[in-house]
């Protein structure tokens, strides 16, 4: 360890100052102590010395960039789940290459201002440029915290188009979920290992890293699948998903079905067993998505075929349709109600009629006219799905 000594000397001014180098730049720093006298400066001079020592001080705005970045990752990044942590780089990634900042002071107002006119400039979509926001918000915060950035700037948050969707693909349908099964085997290098685990992000709604995570056994960082109580559960740590809290999750009945075909000499290690990383792993179910045709969005032309994330958007169109909303709430995940309600509730109105219309012979009763009625509709949505 490098030794850092501070000295007090004479400006000739009213207060004496603390001086002291860096051992690994050579850079000196001067400040006041704000005392007249040498018995009291040389405490204060103390103090900085032991701050020196244990990295607590650290130069407010003048602060280099690089330097910052190196000390944000160093003390509070690291504290992150590794998918959050990722986002906050990408983040910062595109500051830095759309506003260049030099010094951490050059994270202003005007320069965020910019950077969402840069982000606007590269057609990214309004709910990226909301992320990206939303991220640097949360490192201008942090850095005011930690007496770093004098001010936070202030961010103006994109608005959604009245009528614009808020989801970048949509649940997948039953039928489409099928063609993806068969083709596994022409996308995937195991056929059975990818056809259990797409028929797990089908049932279990979890996200495509937090399924990665699944395991049989109890160990750090991993979502544990609990079967032995009255009802099968999941233990999930603060660490394995994007809410940072420790929760313990029902399973829902047929996804727990789905597990315990696995045999118990098998229920070792991981759940789903496929090779690869988030990305290559990722890939592969959208290759499967692309393979079978399924397209979940077509903005400006630009075709997104079926991915991961898509299978867990079903899994809360289903269930949606079956539990109330805060019980939905519950399975998502989600931190607020108002995202299970803005993406999952009330937002499919072919299948709140055909509810509706399944529901009319209970509330009219099996007459013969009702009976027409029914069948005049049914025929009418075959007619319109066969053109």
């Amino acid at each position: 360890m490098h030794a850092i000594k501070v000295h007090v000397v004479s400006k000739g001014r009213k207060y004496l100052y603390m001086r002291f180098r860096c051992p690994l730049t050579g850079e000196e720093e001067t400040r006041s102590t704000g005392e007249t006298s040498p018995k009291e400066a040389a405490k204060a001079a103390a103090k900085w010395e032991a701050e020196l020592q244990e990295g607590r001080y650290r130069k407010s705005a003048a602060m280099a960039w690089d330097q910052f970045r190196e000390f944000y990752t160093d003390n509070w990044l690291v504290t992150l789940a590794p998918g959050t942590a990722v986002n906050y780089c990408a983040t910062l990634n595109k500051f830095e290459e759309h506003c260049k900042p030099k010094r951490l002071g050059d994270l202003t107002t005007p320069r965020v201002t910019a950077f969402a006119a840069k982000l606007r400039e590269a057609k990214c979509r309004p709910a990226t440029i909301a992320r990206h926001l939303r991220c640097l918000k949360a490192v201008s915060n942090w850095a005011h915290g930690e007496k770093l950035l004098a001010a936070v700037p202030t961010f103006k948050m994109p608005k959604r188009v009245a009528g614009a969707k808020l989801m970048r693909g949509r649940p997948i349908t039953l039928e489409e979920f099928e063609r993806m099964l068969q083709k596994v085997a022409e996308n995937a290098p195991d056929e059975a290992l990818w056809t259990f685990y797409l028929r797990g992000l089908w049932l279990s709604g979890l996200r495509l890293s937090e399924s990665l995570t699944l395991s049989w056994d109890a160990k750090p960082g991993a979502i544990v699948v609990d079967l032995s109580g009255a009802y099968p559960m999941l233990r999930i740590p603060a660490e394995a998903e994007k809410g940072h809290r420790d929760r313990i999750l029902p399973i829902t009945p047929d996804f727990a079905e789905l597990l315990q075909r696995v045999p118990d000499p098998q229920r070792r290690g991981r759940v789903f067993k496929v090779e690869g990383n988030r990305t290559k792993v990722g890939s592969t179910v959208s290759a499967i998505g692309k393979a079978a045709g399924v397209v979940v969005d077509d903005t400006d032309g630009k075709r997104k075929f079926a991915s991961a994330h898509d299978l867990r958007r079903a899994f809360g169109a289903r269930w949606s349709r079956k539990v109330m909303p805060t019980v939905l709430r519950e399975l998502m995940r989600h931190s607020s109600i108002t995202t299970t309600m803005g993406y999952y509730v009330g937002d499919d109105a072919e299948a709140t009629a055909k509810a509706l219309w399944e529901a009319q012979g209970d509330t009219l009763g099996d007459t013969s006219q009702n009976r027409a009625l029914q069948k005049s509709g049914e025929n009418r949505r075959k007619s319109l799905h066969s053109q």
